[in-house]
């Protein structure tokens, strides 16, 4: 049987490259967004955790954790707090770096412990009209101490390199809270998140469930998980997966319908001779199944291929390469391939349907 498929989807090269070409797309773009939401989910994580924090405050029901304000009058009170260490307030600026759109701006306490935790790689820390560029941002531009990037429209002196062994924040700018605060158009008494230190003998869950009690409408974060959550652009992203996914099930569960309904009907003789020379209505439903579905492998493992591709290029042509990183796992990869069969099994029922009409017709024609 397996030779016999073979041969039939020869014969028919076109029309089997076409079909496979559309569930390739559909698979591309499943491979693509789920990389791209993979990406975005980590990211959103190392927010969580700049400067090696234990956990972060943002303002609640923030549609995104960039968009949160906080006022800085929180700083002593959570200071006072049995459960902190320290407290350190960061300003957070999108869209700012002209040369690298994707790149964050962090505005920086540079008393507190996220700066302190700085390691430098040429050069010093920023002061007033300065910043720090991380030595991923630097390597990609070109850039050193004693330089000037462009932040809007003001240029600043570069006065080092730092790597603080997150990507995330190894591929943006450092600057002081002010220059910073006046970059996004904050006054002085606002910030993004406050990056909090917790006591040894205290847990994130504890400390979370105290701050959030002491303080009402803060969100405490401590798990990737809940700044993932807490993002609109990751339930977006996620919601665009659902309906891709829907939507390429049923157009190409359509295309391969059509594409083997028209193989079956053209095939009448040839599936009726088959059923003379003994073969059984199941072997002829698993002969069209069989073809479905080698054609939706074809087209998903060309699909695998557009979207690996794809979510390389996504990035860098919507000028997010610095903010994501496309992250391909096994099981987002073996998701696209079991859709991709079950675009095959789908789009193969109704022509099996024909099919077994034709060996129930050849049957009786026999008795």
């Amino acid at each position: 049987m397996l030779a016999l498929i073979v041969a039939n989807l020869r014969r028919r090269k076109a029309r089997t490259a076409l079909t496979a070409a559309g569930i390739a797309i559909g698979v591309a773009a499943i491979v693509a967004l789920l990389a791209l939401s993979a990406g975005l989910n980590r990211t959103a994580g190392e927010l969580v955790h700049l400067g090696r924090a234990d956990l972060g405050l943002f303002q609640r029901d923030a549609g995104d954790p960039t968009s949160s304000v906080l006022p800085l009058s929180l700083l002593p009170r959570l200071r006072s707090q049995p459960e902190i260490i320290d407290a350190t307030p960061i300003q957070l600026v999108v869209s700012a770096v002209p040369r690298a759109p994707s790149a964050v701006v962090f505005g920086v306490d540079q008393n507190g412990f996220v700066a302190r935790r700085l390691v430098y790689t040429a050069g010093h820390g920023p002061a007033a009209g300065e910043v720090v560029v991380g030595d991923l941002l630097a390597s990609h531009l070109h850039l050193a101490p004693g330089g000037s990037i462009e932040l809007g429209r003001r240029a600043f002196l570069i006065a080092g390199v730092y790597h603080a062994g997150i990507a995330f924040q190894d591929q943006g700018v450092i600057t002081t809270l002010a220059d910073a605060q006046a970059l996004a158009g904050r006054i002085p008494q606002e910030t993004t998140t406050i990056a909090i230190r917790l006591a040894p003998q205290v847990t994130p869950a504890t400390a979370k469930s105290e701050l959030e009690r002491a303080f009402p409408g803060l969100s405490a974060i401590s798990d990737p998980s809940e700044a993932i959550r807490s993002g609109a652009n990751s339930e977006l992203i996620s919601k665009a997966v659902l309906l891709i996914v829907v939507l390429a099930l049923i157009i190409g569960a359509l295309t391969v319908a059509n594409t083997m309904l028209a193989a079956v009907l053209e095939r009448r003789r040839e599936l009726a001779l088959l059923s003379t020379v003994g073969w059984s209505g199941s072997q002829l439903a698993g002969l069209v199944l069989g073809e479905a579905v080698a054609v939706s492998l074809l087209g998903t493992a060309a699909g695998l291929l557009l979207g690996l591709l794809g979510s390389r290029l996504l990035p860098a042509a919507l000028g997010l390469q610095s903010f994501i990183t496309p992250e391909l796992t096994a099981w987002a990869l073996g998701r696209a391939c079991l859709i991709g069969v079950t675009i095959g099994v789908l789009g193969a029922v109704y022509p099996i349907w024909r099919a077994s009409r034709t060996w129930s017709a050849s049957t009786l024609a026999q008795t």
